[in-house]
């Protein structure tokens, strides 16, 4: 049966294409019909409580939103784009589309993002440190992508945006209405409309070490239990005035690690961490739900919904 990978079977994907290469896809859904338009997109825009920016010019001026339609009347003909985060939590038929990548773990995904450019508008090329679907709605949008990226990139100075100071494009496509385009992070890409179109971008949650680290420290402290101390190891005089012995460095890291040594614990942690709302704010008026499971060591399985074991 096909799927939204084409002639690609999800074990074939998940083995040769994620995280590791790009994968283009004609007529991912065949006859697509965006469930939002450009209109409705700006209407999303001037809630308060809605995520959006504007991205306007080739030298890619950022504006925050929430908007207002009398800054909708005032943009120019062309290049500009507006995108709106988490699209799927307040229009259920966009949700429904989370349902084409049932072959990979619902706790993985982040949001689905929707953007609408006039003629000539990108947000300019960059990388992203996540796996990103970017699903063509209406209209049509030429996307490169280039060399792989990292932390040392050179970017420009662009406030708010992560704008690659240098582009080096190695391949391009015309993506029209239900054709998809799969990139694993770290790829350098670049869209640009084609005329006026729809880009819904399906990105899935890659936190960063420190965040993690930061949370995890959190709750190794909410649980209490027997703490562990930092004990000198032999002294001498010297060692008064001098930098610090690698041994006590050594220390730390053997207490750091022993507090990780819980494998039960730290699979709940993550669990939580991991279904933790987007907005938890807007819970109750979003109907997020975000849950996962996690296998105990005597075999049962604890359930975390929105952060919350049950």
């Amino acid at each position: 049966m096909r799927t939204v990978l084409g002639e690609i079977s999800a074990e074939e994907f998940l083995t040769d294409y994620w995280q590791r290469k790009p994968l283009l896809v004609r007529a991912a859904i065949p006859g697509f019909n965006p469930p939002i338009d450009g209109d409705e997109l700006a209407g999303l825009a001037l809630e308060d409580e809605v995520e959006s920016r504007l991205i306007i010019g080739h030298d890619w001026q950022l504006e925050q939103g929430p908007f207002d339609a009398e800054r909708f009347s005032r943009l120019p003909s062309t290049d500009w784009t507006l995108l709106v985060q988490a699209v799927d939590l307040w229009v259920p038929e966009v949700a429904e589309l989370l349902g084409q990548f049932d072959f990979l773990p619902s706790w993985r995904v982040d949001d689905i993002m929707v953007s609408y450019a006039a003629d000539g508008g990108s947000v300019g090329p960059h990388f992203d440190y996540y796996d990103v679907f970017l699903l063509q709605g209406h209209g049509t949008r030429r996307w490169q992508i280039g060399q792989h990226c990292n932390e040392h990139t050179p970017l420009t100075d662009n406030p708010g945006l992560k704008i690659l100071a240098e582009f080096e494009p190695v391949d391009e496509w015309v993506l029209e209405p239900g054709d998809m385009l799969y990139l694993p992070p770290q790829i350098a890409h670049h869209g640009v409309a084609v005329g006026d179109c729809t880009t819904f971008s399906i990105g899935f949650r890659s936190p960063a070490a420190t965040e993690m680290l930061d949370d995890l420290a959190t709750e190794l402290l909410s649980r209490g239990g027997s703490p562990r101390y930092l004990t000198d190891p032999p002294l001498t005089p010297d060692l008064a005035s001098g930098p610090i012995p690698a041994s006590y460095v050594r220390q730390v890291k053997k207490l750091i690690l022993e507090a990780l040594d819980d494998d039960q614990l730290l699979a709940e942690w993550f669990a939580q961490f991991m279904t933790v709302p987007k907005y938890p704010m807007l819970v109750d008026e979003t109907g997020e739900q975000r849950s996962a499971s996690v296998r105990n060591n005597d075999g049962s399985i604890s359930h975390f919904d929105n952060g919350f074991k049950r």
